[in-house]
């Protein structure tokens, strides 16, 4: 596998996101590959936030707003005249949503809407990538990784909001993107799924690295729910440097990539939650401790897997690092972090080793 830095040197794309854990990653990635960035999104919600940490909006072009205003969404594209869009801009928590469903689905759903209707309108546009979630497939608790072709669904909003925006892409591309009619058009889309994303610089609330994180920052004892839960445990530039392969394939070959894509870990890396736990626990040593809560809590699958041959065979995407692997890293990112180091340089250090390291599998 192998992102080619050379094809975005110059490019201008637009991300929605930007501001967000893989959406801050994302564009100080591109920015290092020279690429033009215009980034729209709200503000970043945690103290800290990896956007400001490393100091993202140095190297891009930030507007701050909400994928929920038309206007402001439209407006912006227009202004950046992009070549290719990223959109990642979501409302991203399973437990948030059961609390705040209209929010939930007015951005998951409409949001998606307003940038698909916005591209619509902009004609530099030529490859967007939406990036959705694992969790946007029906689970039925089968025992068997999902496939790109199995149904849409979600038990929570969070879910259903996700196997939403999958049936609005489907739909966008069917009525005005059709593949078929590529010529008068000239937009391939295609969406994009990816496992249980972690990495250094995830603040957010009710995700189980970064409370995990957060506790033994803290010296506290971490409280953890589902323990026996499975999950496609993957470093956040796994997810990433497949929508990059993507976007490029999209962009040079057009409607022979425009569907959707799985990018999620081996087989090997989906593990339990105890299983996780207890890694990170080990790499942090001292002062670190956990057990678990035994409230009731909300439904959660408890079997959740991706099946990437696809994205393997025809984009030679891979995982590169090992869940171990990854694990190791993100101590050693909050490590630094807490020791004051400069966590811009500690992530582009980061996405050298991992550029080189996919080189060599």
């Amino acid at each position: 596998m192998m992102m080619r830095s050379n094809f975005w040197q110059g490019r201008r794309v637009f991300l929605t996101g930007h501001t967000g854990f893989k959406g801050s990653w994302l564009s100080l990635w591109l920015a290092k590959m020279g690429a033009h960035v215009t980034g729209f999104a709200l503000a970043p919600d945690t103290t800290p936030n990896l956007y400001s940490l490393t100091r993202v909006a140095d190297d891009i072009e930030s507007i701050i707003g909400d994928v929920r205003e038309p206007k402001c969404v439209l407006d912006a594209m227009r202004s950046a005249a992009p070549e290719i869009v990223f959109h990642l801009a979501a409302q991203p928590l399973v437990r948030y949503s059961y609390v705040q469903p209209v929010e939930t689905y007015s951005t998951n759903v409409m949001g998606t809407v307003h940038v698909l209707e916005a591209v619509r309108q902009v004609n530099t546009v030529r490859a967007v990538v939406n990036v959705t979630s694992d969790k946007c497939y029906e689970n039925l608790e089968h025992g068997r990784p999902f496939i790109e072709g199995d149904a849409m669904g979600g038990h929570d909003p969070y879910s259903s909001s996700k196997g939403c925006a999958e049936l609005v892409t489907a739909a966008y591309r069917n009525s005005y993107f059709h593949p078929g009619k590529f010529d008068s058009h000239g937009v391939a889309l295609a969406s994009a799924r990816a496992g249980n994303v972690i990495g250094g610089g995830d603040w957010s609330e009710d995700r189980l690295v970064p409370d995990i994180m957060r506790s033994f920052s803290k010296g506290e004892r971490v409280h953890i729910r589902s323990p026996n839960a499975v999950r496609p445990w993957q470093h956040v530039l796994e997810p990433l440097a497949g929508y990059l392969l993507l976007a490029e394939h999209l962009y040079e070959q057009g409607v022979a990539f425009a569907e959707g894509w799985n990018f999620g870990p081996t087989l090997r890396d989906a593990k339990p939650v105890q299983w996780v736990v207890s890694k990170l626990t080990q790499e942090w040593g001292a002062g670190a401790h956990w057990h678990v809560d035994g409230e009731d809590q909300f439904h959660e699958a408890n079997f959740l897997m991706l099946d990437s041959t696809k994205a393997r065979e025809r984009l030679r995407w891979h995982s590169v690092w090992t869940l171990e692997q990854t694990l190791s890293r993100i101590v050693s990112w909050h490590k630094s972090h807490i020791a004051g180091d400069d966590m811009r340089e500690h992530c582009i250090s980061e996405m050298a080793s991992y550029y080189r390291d996919s080189s060599d599998v």
